[in-house]
């Protein structure tokens, strides 16, 4: 109950500093409707959510979007400064970006993020069980960066490299969450309970045709990458990762209103080598299998889909519909049709910058494992 009266009270103070940016704006308009638009817009916002990872979080967000040059045909860039602290003693920095340059020659997006973060640890698997959890923590730094050129509108090719920093690895109670068991980490080997760097580069492929990225009403997305991580890049384990990241979007019913739209996604991530915990494939979270808890279920390989129905309501609320399916195993040749997870639920979206379609959304998920999940993010999931 204390989530959702939270909930409440930030979705009121949300609300209300929409009003207060859109009336705001509309009087600068008012007054002098000569000036040129801005070229950078910039949403700074005080933060309190609640998920499953980290209960009850405050902190601030700034969310820049900007266009390069005067080219309405080149999509917007955007970026997104974010830090907060949880009642789990958790801690967060991150910033995110994806940059078109002028005529969208090259794609430049990425990721620099620190946790501080107990969590909760399942195991390795796709039906772990619920009272079965171990208590963790760990700090690990993450850098993910990728540079692409386009070959032809929609069409990028280029490389990613990605570092992980894991350190402060702690076994925070030796035994399950039933006490029937040693906690799981203790199962592992040793070498993955010590301070880990993985690092890795490899060629990526994108073909993205979306007509916005932050929230796209109709385009294709595919994003295809090979990781190799080496020892030879300072690796300290040695593995390589195939992921596919597929989503297509339309418009349902009015193509002017473009009030309706049906999203899908697939994704799926393979390894070889030997990986350890922290970079196993995992489902759950805020984007895929919305209402699990994020790495309730990991393993080497995965696959998974979401749908999404988006539908305005009035003013600047929209209501969404999502369900999901996704299942991890040790072998490629071990999926089966009949053991995947499933997750579903609904959302709301408060758009703070209607043109730009920036957005805070707010998502309830149940799903399997006997699992729940009330998100506060920014932007679609997917």
């Amino acid at each position: 109950m204390f989530v959702l009266r939270a909930g409440a009270t930030l979705l009121l103070t949300l609300l209300a500093l929409a009003t207060h940016a859109q009336s705001a704006a509309d009087s600068v308009a008012a007054r002098k409707p000569a000036k040129k638009p801005r070229r950078v817009k910039v949403a700074a916002l005080p933060i309190v959510f609640s998920q499953p990872e980290t209960g009850l979080a405050y902190g601030a967000a700034v969310l820049p979007v900007w266009r390069f040059g005067q080219d309405t045909t080149t999509r917007s860039s955007n970026a997104r400064v974010l830090a907060y602290r949880t009642q789990r003693k958790q801690s967060s920095a991150s910033l995110t970006h994806a940059i078109f340059t002028p005529g969208e020659r090259y794609f430049i997006s990425g990721e620099a993020q620190y946790f501080n973060l107990p969590i909760y640890y399942y195991g390795v698997g796709n039906d772990t069980r619920k009272s079965e959890k171990s208590d963790i923590s760990y700090r690990v730094f993450i850098l993910n960066q990728r540079v692409l050129k386009r070959l032809r509108p929609g069409l990028f090719v280029g490389g990613v490299y990605r570092l992980t920093n894991l350190y402060r690895i702690r076994v925070d109670d030796p035994l399950t969450d039933d006490a029937t068991r040693p906690n799981w980490l203790l199962e592992r080997p040793e070498r993955e309970r010590q301070p880990t760097l993985t690092s890795g580069l490899g060629p990526a492929l994108l073909y993205d045709t979306r007509d916005n990225i932050l929230s796209a009403h109709h385009g294709n997305f595919l994003d295809a990458t090979a990781l190799l991580m080496a020892k030879g890049l300072g690796s300290d384990f040695s593995f390589t990762r195939l992921q596919f990241d597929a989503r297509h979007y339309r418009v349902l019913g009015s193509k002017e209103a473009e009030h309706t739209v049906l999203a899908g996604q697939l994704l799926g991530t393979f390894h070889g080598g030997t990986v350890p915990f922290r970079e196993l494939a995992q489902l759950g979270g805020e984007r895929m299998m919305r209402g699990i808890y994020e790495g309730r279920f990991r393993d080497r390989q995965l696959l998974a889909a979401q749908v999404e129905l988006r539908q305005q309501l009035f003013w600047r609320l929209r209501g969404v519909l999502f369900g999901s399916a996704g299942q991890v195993q040790p072998q490629v040749t071990d999926f089966r049709p009949g053991q995947f997870n499933l997750a579903g639920g609904a959302g709301l979206r408060i758009d703070v910058n209607r043109q730009d379609r920036l957005s805070i959304r707010i998502d309830y998920g149940v799903g399997s494992g006997q699992s729940s999940g009330l998100y506060f993010a920014f932007n679609e999931a997917f």
